[in-house]
């Protein structure tokens, strides 16, 4: 069995962002890089092609990367000036990420670090370098950092919620592997139902976010069959 968090990076950024927009494209359910693409371009979601869709995609994981319109426009394989545009259509349409990710920026620059929804810091010195590459790098951790580090401390806290249900439950189950924002488990078939359940219950209420946790989850004989 595998169980996976949907979207996580995705959902963390609505949630430390707080932006109406997004959040709302969250809750809607669904694919979100649709919700998002029927935002920037201003059409109905049913009307989303799978090419908006998939460039929605893209800038979405490239605001939270950090990546600029030449990043961008390789990508995408557009112009610089077509990427640039995308991404200002972007933060037209989510100020409230933009405003997050420069109040990150600004906090680390402030305080030397960044933290996780839960408090765990990340220090980032490279912020008050007077270097220009070693800057940029810098803000691009200090942005990045809480919602990959809030997306890595959910899945530990989700390892050790499974861990103890399985124990007070009793199930022949062993979980295998952690990969991202994946757990694997061995389970026999009598008890995959009751594993199905367990573990969706326990990932998804790992934390209380503005947006709802979502767990994708698959069986099979072997990993790969999982995803099918």
């Amino acid at each position: 069995m595998s169980a996976a968090y949907s979207q996580i990076e995705l959902r963390l950024l609505a949630h430390l962002s707080n932006d109406e927009a997004f959040v709302q494209a969250c809750k809607a359910g669904g694919d979100i890089h649709g919700q998002t693409a029927a935002l920037i371009i201003d059409v109905d979601v049913k009307d989303v092609t799978s090419d908006m869709g998939a460039r929605a995609k893209t800038i979405n994981f490239a605001t939270i990367y950090g990546q600029g319109p030449h990043a961008l426009s390789q990508q995408l394989k557009i112009t610089h000036a077509e990427a640039r545009a995308f991404i200002d259509r972007y933060f037209e349409r989510f100020t409230g990420v933009r405003q997050y990710l420069d109040s990150s920026v600004e906090f680390a620059r402030q305080h030397g670090y960044v933290q996780t929804i839960f408090g765990r810091r990340r220090y980032v010195p490279e912020v008050r370098e007077r270097n220009f590459n070693i800057r940029a790098f810098g803000e691009r951790v200090a942005a990045n950092s809480p919602i990959q580090g809030s997306a890595a401390d959910l899945i530990k806290i989700a390892m050790v919620r499974v861990a103890d249900a399985l124990r007070e439950r009793g199930l022949e189950a062993t979980m295998l592997l952690q990969v991202h924002d994946e757990l694997v488990f061995e389970v026999p078939d009598r008890d995959v139902d009751a594993l199905g359940e367990l573990v969706r219950t326990e990932m998804e209420g790992a934390a209380e976010l503005a947006v709802p946790l979502l767990v994708d989850i698959g069986t099979g004989p072997n990993w790969l069959d999982t995803k099918q």
